[in-house]
């Protein structure tokens, strides 16, 4: 079975390929669907984090076998890239530089807030060809604490933007679940300077939370909201299926507009002067 493949369903609105380099999230969020694919208990799944078996060596065989791809490769579903774990294993470091070897087109998405930033000068190295994203679900931190147990705070996690932002690397937003709309259009508003695209979907599934949700006025206040603020963003089928009065362009429809830049044949990774940002602040958010 390949590292990395071709999602399917809902997934395949995020990305055309991804990889998954963990088996385990210790972010523990009650409403992650991956324990149940697993088919493993929650706790298990969040306590018994480790990596993929030969997991760096299979990634970096079928980053060769499609050198050269257009299409951009997910990190991660099933999992966050910057887990807790990912800092003694450093796997997603090892398969970003076999990307950037094969000149394979990137996005990140990661709840680990600034965790990623240890990986700041090689996201460099890409240009336009990756874009790191945080998944964005609450603005209050009991309440992202509640529910995300693991994770990083909503102020680290767009703390760990807004370095990525003045660093010249094009940065997203993950808007799903939306378990409190009010929460995800306050952080919403508080990422606006830092983030230059967003995907935006509902909660579904979880014990009929979703039935007591207006998403007609939800996504209302999305699109004014982005619209106004001139950002680019994408919304999920499930989103738009639940809110149809609302009228959305063909851009705000079409996933594949929001993958970033293919290599160019000749291109090589761009070369920069050092500036890595002290260790011991990385953790401080």
């Amino acid at each position: 079975m390949p590292i990395i493949y071709e999602p399917t369903g809902k997934a395949r609105e995020y990305s055309p390929l991804a990889a998954n380099f963990y088996d385990g999230c210790d972010h523990g969020c009650k409403y992650c669907y991956a324990p149940g694919i697993r088919r493993k208990e929650r706790n298990e799944y969040r306590d018994n984090v480790r990596p993929r078996s030969d997991i760096v060596h299979l990634f970096e065989k079928d980053a060769i076998k499609i050198k050269g791809s257009k299409k951009q490769i997910l990190f991660n579903f099933m999992g966050d890239p910057y887990c807790a774990r990912n800092n003694l294993d450093m796997i997603t470091r090892s398969c970003l530089e076999a990307s950037l070897k094969n000149k394979l087109p990137i996005a990140i998405l990661t709840k680990g807030g600034m965790r990623c930033i240890q990986d700041l000068e090689l996201f460099k190295k890409f240009g336009s060809h990756i874009k790191v994203g945080a998944s964005l679900t609450f603005y209050d931190e009991e309440k992202s604490l509640e529910w995300e147990c693991g994770a990083a705070t909503p102020k680290e996690r767009i703390k760990a933007l807004k370095i990525i932002h003045e660093n010249g690397i094009k940065t997203w937003a993950s808007f799903e679940p939306v378990i409190d709309p009010v929460e995800s259009l306050k952080i919403m508003e508080e990422s606006i300077p830092f983030v230059d695209e967003y995907k935006v979907g509902k909660i579904n599934n979880f014990g009929g939370l979703d039935k007591k949700i207006d998403w007609t006025l939800f996504l209302s206040n999305v699109v004014d909201l982005l619209r106004s603020s001139k950002k680019p963003f994408y919304i999920k089928n499930d989103l738009a299926e639940a809110a149809p009065k609302i009228k959305l362009s063909k851009e705000e429809r079409t996933a594949d507009l929001f993958c970033v830049t293919p290599w160019a044949k000749n291109e090589a990774p761009i070369e920069f002067s050092s500036s890595r940002i002290d260790k011991p602040d990385l953790f401080n958010a």
